[in-house]
């Protein structure tokens, strides 16, 4: 083969590794949003946020997902990093807070990721606690 089609094959190689590298790193990783120090968008309890989802989903999708709440409520289970507010809000924590405990009232702060309407659950990321 010629020396100049073996080149631009190895540079149309090496783009294609740059682009699917950058690519996988963006997917795995560009949605990480520092939570500690963005805005609280929404302040609310538990119950009032659930009843929300319950009433309109598309129109609580609309308001909440993807933003920053604060949620009070009574934990009601600890499961490794995850904490479960009156059993519909459950939020994934990145680290273990071995602090808290269960029937505990709490405000925890988190980024909303979706309902589950068949399960009646709403899922936080990013989650830690703000307010014992």
């Amino acid at each position: 083969m010629n020396k100049k089609i073996i080149l631009i094959i190895l540079i149309i190689v090496v783009a294609i590794g740059v682009i699917a590298f950058g690519s996988y790193n963006y997917i795995m990783h560009g949605g990480a949003r520092n939570l500690t120090t963005e805005k609280t968008n929404f302040t609310v309890s538990s119950a009032f946020i659930t009843s929300e989802f319950l009433g309109d989903i598309e129109a609580a999708n609309k308001k909440y997902l993807e933003k920053a709440v604060a949620i009070k409520g009574k934990i009601t289970a600890l499961k490794g990093k995850e904490v479960i507010l009156d059993g519909t809000v459950i939020c994934s924590f990145n680290n273990q807070d071995l602090s808290i405990k269960k029937d505990q009232i709490v405000t925890v702060k988190g980024r909303v990721v979706g309902y589950d309407d068949l399960m009646g659950e709403l899922k936080l990321d990013q989650c830690f606690i703000i307010k014992n």
